[in-house]
């Protein structure tokens, strides 16, 4: 994993390394509402301008979260090559992205297998260690 480099004595993770984190990663959970109850779900994810993530997933609940401009969170984790573990949540108004977006391969993949592409604006970037 990648290890960020941030003083751990408050605990916090500085933006500019969990978009480095967000950047690296290619799996999250999506947090969202469903029927009012919070709900993680996986999916793939891409940074794109280091100013919004691109998410590609088969489950229905993202697209219909997408479509009513719901807020959306991602969330990762990982542990530090000293054994020690973060975690990286970035939030934002997601909405069905438009056709036009440059999308990777590995989301290329999850679309071609009937995934829906989603993009959230990173409005809140947070991170700590754990």
């Amino acid at each position: 994993m990648t290890e960020p480099s941030t003083a751990r004595a408050s605990g916090a993770i500085e933006r500019e390394t969990c978009l480095d984190l967000l950047g690296a990663a290619v799996l999250a959970r999506v947090v969202i509402s469903v029927k009012s109850l919070p709900v993680a779900l996986p999916a793939r994810i891409s940074l794109v301008d280091r100013d919004h993530i691109l998410l590609a997933s088969s489950d229905p609940a993202i697209a219909r979260a997408a479509n009513r401009s719901d807020v959306l969170s991602i969330q990762i984790d990982g542990i530090d090559v000293d054994g020690s573990t973060w975690s990286v949540m970035a939030s934002g108004i997601a909405a069905a992205a438009p056709g036009d977006e440059p999308v990777s391969d590995l989301l290329r993949k999850s679309l071609d297998q009937g995934a829906s592409l989603v993009t959230i604006p990173l409005s809140v970037v947070v991170g700590q260690h754990g």
